[in-house]
């Protein structure tokens, strides 16, 4: 396989063990992908390879995009802790505060922070939804205004696989008076050189790689059956190949549709692992970020059936340890195998984004393989 890009020197484990991740003989081989890594204000490590598509008739260029599901959820936290840290969003006031309909259904008490960490009980809707419904985003936001909670808010833990992008879009939309997707692009994407989208204009849909559907059954199980999971999950039916559709790249799903490539997701999450600045300009301030990091619920998800630690949208390092081996390390993974995340402890973000999906959700192999190499590197330097 040739690897395109480059790899520091003291980081060259990392790039074999990319170019492990193409093996046919390894787990599960990728077709393209690209991985990056930045310590402090520099990038350590800068890799692309492979198709951008199942034919492998496009080469993945250094500016590929790829549909990266729920790692866009780490992106929008970062909207919303940029929200904080200027003042304008407060986790402790209700979010009918900021978004009056809210409020009915007897939802006016649930918090912003309790919105952020998957507690407001919000993860489905009872009426029918279709796919393109989601390309609708006043009809979504409509609806969840008037929907009432699925549990107790606050209660327990239940991930909102699709509606909390809606949920907090909307929360930045009537703060701000911009979609997220803008909101993202002027206030983020721009100052960091950033390449990442909520909503792929028309005009760079020919660097959007093909996403290709898991080659086998999962043999991961999320939690039991239950209604709440059925209507989680199953309403709408998500296929894995959906973002290939022009309809679903131009809406903001902001639980599922960035598109991004691992250096721009990790430029993100540069400021995040360095006390809230990157090059000289602070975008977060150190108090909101500790703010924004803290974990507002640990245990076990409902949804999901695992233990997660929850912090205002962020996913907080488990005991499988997916973002190496400190507990400060905070991200958010995405169905196939994308990931973002920061490290305040060493100062490292780093990212990864593919388009062979795998058929499970919890601790992607290949992006195991990358960052445990990173740490080793890390540990000899």
């Amino acid at each position: 396989m040739d690897i395109q890009g480059s790899a520091r020197a003291g980081f060259e484990p990392v790039e074999e063990a990319f170019r492990v991740n193409f093996a046919e003989d390894s787990p599960l081989p990728d077709i393209g992908a690209s991985f990056a890594v930045i310590q402090g204000d520099s990038v350590v490590v800068d890799l692309w390879a492979g198709h951008a598509d199942l034919a492998k008739t496009r080469p993945w260029r250094r500016d590929t995009l790829a549909n990266v599901y729920s790692s866009t959820k780490g992106v929008a936290a970062a909207c919303t802790t940029l929200l904080h840290s200027r003042g304008r969003l407060d986790y402790d006031k209700p979010v009918a505060h900021y978004w009056p309909e809210f409020a009915q259904a007897g939802k006016g008490e649930i918090t912003v922070g309790l919105l952020l960490s998957h507690q407001a009980g919000l993860s489905g809707l009872r009426a029918p939804c279709s796919i393109e419904d989601l390309y609708d985003w006043d009809l979504m936001a409509e609806r969840l205004a008037a929907e009432a909670p699925l549990w107790a808010p606050g209660s327990v833990a239940g991930y909102h696989a699709i509606t909390w992008g809606f949920l907090i879009g909307e929360l930045v939309r009537r703060i701000d008076g911009r979609s997220i997707g803008a909101y993202l692009r002027d206030e983020l994407c721009a100052p960091l050189e950033a390449d990442v989208f909520i909503g792929v204009p028309a005009d760079q849909d020919a660097r959007v790689a093909e996403i290709v559907k898991p080659r086998v059954e999962p043999v991961q199980s999320l939690a039991a059956m239950t209604d709440i999971l059925k209507l989680t999950l199953g309403n709408p039916v998500i296929e894995a190949e959906v973002p290939n559709n022009r309809a679903w790249r131009a809406a903001e799903i902001p639980a599922a549709n960035g598109n991004a490539n691992a250096m721009g997701l990790a430029k993100i999450f540069a400021p995040l692992a360095n006390k809230g600045s990157f090059r000289g300009t602070e975008y977060f301030s150190p108090a909101a970020l500790a703010r924004a990091t803290a974990q507002r619920f640990v245990g076990i998800d409902i949804n999901l059936g695992v233990e997660i630690r929850w912090s205002s949208g962020f996913f907080g390092n488990n005991p499988q340890r997916w973002y190496g081996p400190n507990d400060a390390a905070f991200g958010h993974s995405g169905w196939g195998g994308s990931m973002a995340f920061a490290d305040p402890d060493v100062g490292l973000s780093m990212a990864f984004a593919m388009n062979q999906m795998d058929a499970n959700l919890h601790g992607d192999p290949r992006t195991i393989r990358l960052v445990d190499a990173v740490y080793a590197c890390v540990g000899r330097r």
